[in-house]
């Protein structure tokens, strides 16, 4: 197949070019930054982070356009300007996707639109499904702005799938590093009240389940990729015990809101969502619970202690 990815540089592209690579398929990566590390094997096209001229011919023929741009969530405070750039970052994509693709000849058979679980808004007691209406904070609004942004691709004939994924673990980047910092220095444990949900899913999981729904020509509209949910409180739990670390020394909401600002909501707070529909569809997670992820991540018999 003919794959195409915006944002292939970042911790989920990377993944998923090599899996495709390895299979044999022929990626190309298309990134706002010229001299990006694409994995082997890849090519690599530039754009502006606006349009689709000098990369858009790429679509023409692709099997599938998956879409992952948009600039880092936790990338610094959340200013007025940041918060702007997150959002315009992933709404230019997803316009520049579209006139790509309306401009080819040959459309391609699919297009996967990444999101987040962030578009519920956060509960403590709520369970969401694919079905729950968007939240009314920031990232929720961001997350409707972005998938919003590829919607038109549909009155083309071309399938469209959102794959709105909670947190990635993974030992490379991401959150799951920043997680374990307190707990290398014997001071791990709950954020705030411990009591917010984590929904989260191991980053082999997640290729497995992009590549799943790209694949899968019944797959259509909205699938939530997380493992199962986890509080806070148990999260430090478990990972004391595969560290072997202490996990009963909380960080105080008030310090983590004076360091982070509004971006402190990514840590205080969360959503408890359900994967039913995508293992409905036939996908089964490998990594169904944290314990069983993070035992992966951080077992020495798979070369991955930390």
């Amino acid at each position: 197949m003919k794959i195409v990815i915006l944002g292939g540089t970042g911790l989920i592209g990377q993944a998923l070019t090599e899996s495709y690579l390895r299979d044999g398929h022929r990626v190309i990566i298309v990134s706002r930054r010229p001299n990006a590390a694409a994995p082997r094997g890849a090519m690599l096209a530039q754009w502006d982070g606006r349009y689709a001229n000098g990369w858009g011919a790429t679509v023409n023929g692709a099997d599938a356009v998956i879409n992952l741009a948009g600039e880092n969530l936790s990338a610094g405070r959340w200013t007025e300007q940041q918060k702007r750039a997150i959002r315009d970052s992933r709404v230019n994509a997803g316009h520049a996707i579209v006139q790509a693709i309306q401009e080819a000849a040959d459309k391609p058979r699919v297009l996967l639109q990444i999101s987040g679980v962030g578009a519920y808004g956060t509960s403590e007691a709520a369970t969401f499904d694919e079905t729950a209406p968007f939240g009314s904070d920031f990232l929720a609004d961001v997350s409707h702005a972005w998938e919003d942004s590829t919607l038109t691709v549909e009155r083309m004939g071309v399938r469209r799938v959102i794959a709105r994924s909670g947190v990635v673990l993974s030992l490379k980047s991401g959150a799951l590093p920043r997680m374990l910092l307190p707990f290398k220095l014997f001071a791990g444990g709950p954020l705030g009240s411990g009591r917010q949900w984590l929904s989260w899913v191991h980053i082999e999981d997640e290729v497995r389940a992009l590549r799943f729904l790209v694949e899968n020509e019944n797959a259509r509209g909205v699938y939530n990729i997380s493992g199962q949910p986890i509080k806070n409180g148990q999260l430090a739990k478990t990972i004391g015990k595969q560290m072997r670390r202490p996990s009963f020394f909380p960080v105080p909401a008030i310090m983590l809101r004076l360091l982070l600002g509004e971006m402190s909501v990514m840590v205080l707070e969360g959503q408890n969502v359900t994967n039913e529909k995508i293992i409905r569809l036939g996908f089964s997670f490998q990594y169904p619970t944290a314990e069983i992820a993070l035992a992966d991540l951080l077992s020495a018999p798979g070369g991955k202690e930390v």
